[in-house]
Parts: C-alpha cells; sequence; structure tokens
C-alpha cells in the first residue's frame, strides 16, 4: 500500500504575478530518507464550456506565451482570492467574450498536474449563453471571439486545432456530462 509522504520542511523560493514556487523537504515513508520536491503554488483555475440556445460554442483565440502561438480555446482563468469558482467563470466568459449564462452547472474538476502544482481547474457548462456586452479585456489581452456548432468539438481536438491540454479535458467533461444526462433522458 502507498504511504504518504511526511513534509519536514518548506520554503517559498519566489513569487510571481501568477504563481509562485516552493521546496519541500520530504521523508519517504519507504527509506526515511530526505528528499527536495519543487511545486508550483497556482491559484486555481476556471474554464467555460458556453452553448447558446442554437448549440453553438463559444470559442476564443488568443495568444500564449509559453507556446509562443495562438490557440483556440475557451473562456476560462485564475479564481480571485474573494471569489468562488462559479463567480469566476461568470467573471471570466463576461469579460472574455461578452457573453452571459443563468443556467450554470460545475461539470467537472481536475489537477492539472499534481506532481508539481498543488490547483484544481474547474469546468463549468454555462448553458443558452448569449451576447450582453462588447467584451473587456485586461491589458495582456487580445482575445477573438468564435462561435462554432457544438457538434464540431469532437473535429476541433481530432485534427489538432485546440492542443491545450486543459480545454481537451473540458470538453471530455462536456461530452460525459451530455451522455449521462441522455441516458437519465432515455429511462
Amino acid at each position: 500500500m502507498i504511504k504518504k509522504w511526511n513534509v519536514v520542511r518548506s520554503e517559498n523560493l519566489n513569487s510571481y504575478k501568477v504563481f509562485s514556487t516552493r521546496k519541500d523537504i520530504s521523508i519517504s515513508p519507504i527509506t526515511g530518507e530526505n528528499h527536495d520536491f519543487y511545486v508550483v503554488e497556482a491559484p486555481n483555475w476556471v474554464n467555460v464550456v458556453a452553448i447558446t440556445a442554437d448549440d453553438q460554442i463559444i470559442l476564443i483565440e488568443q495568444y500564449r506565451h509559453g507556446t509562443r502561438s495562438i490557440t483556440l480555446e475557451i473562456p476560462g482563468g485564475m479564481v480571485d482570492p474573494d471569489e468562488s469558482p462559479l463567480e469566476a467563470a461568470r467573471r471570466e466568459l463576461l469579460e472574455e467574450t461578452g457573453y452571459d449564462s443563468d443556467e450554470w452547472v460545475c461539470i467537472g474538476k481536475i489537477n492539472p498536474n499534481p506532481a508539481i502544482q498543488n490547483n484544481a481547474c474547474y469546468t463549468f457548462l454555462a448553458s443558452n449563453a448569449r451576447r450582453v456586452q462588447i467584451p473587456s479585456f485586461e491589458g495582456t489581452e487580445d482575445i477573438g471571439v468564435l462561435v462554432k456548432p457544438a457538434t464540431n468539438i469532437t473535429n476541433l481536438v481530432a485534427e489538432g486545432k485546440i492542443t491545450h491540454a486543459l480545454v481537451v479535458v473540458a470538453f471530455y467533461w462536456y461530452l460525459l456530462y451530455n451522455q449521462h444526462n441522455r441516458r437519465v433522458k432515455d429511462k
């Protein structure tokens, strides 16, 4: 049976705008030896699968500095310290796309990379999304909003047009949610 490691000491290393780094010294439950582990401490994250009344999905395009490329994604962002994941999801959808919804459900939660990160990513479904305002971008954001048939989601992933891992997972949650709801309706 796998045993939990005991943390002997934690040390904050660096702090940046969107994450900080920490060094943990932990004792192996097998050997009793100390080992160093490095952790990225990051805020929780939200992704929004926004579907309109006519079954269109709201997508965004933006430049990503990590890959130095323009990516096709869904709206999302960090959860601020004073807000819930749902509040962050609503804020991000509105800011990035100008869309809102009265029908929200959390359809999944994952740990993006538990080996080195301490945060969670929540996926929300916003049904019957509608445009209510012009998007309001923050200082570094330059976002294009696209509307595509929701039935094209799997094609966008299969064709390599969507490569962001957290977006692919969000689509998986969405497909599972729809599959479960269809089974319940058919009973």
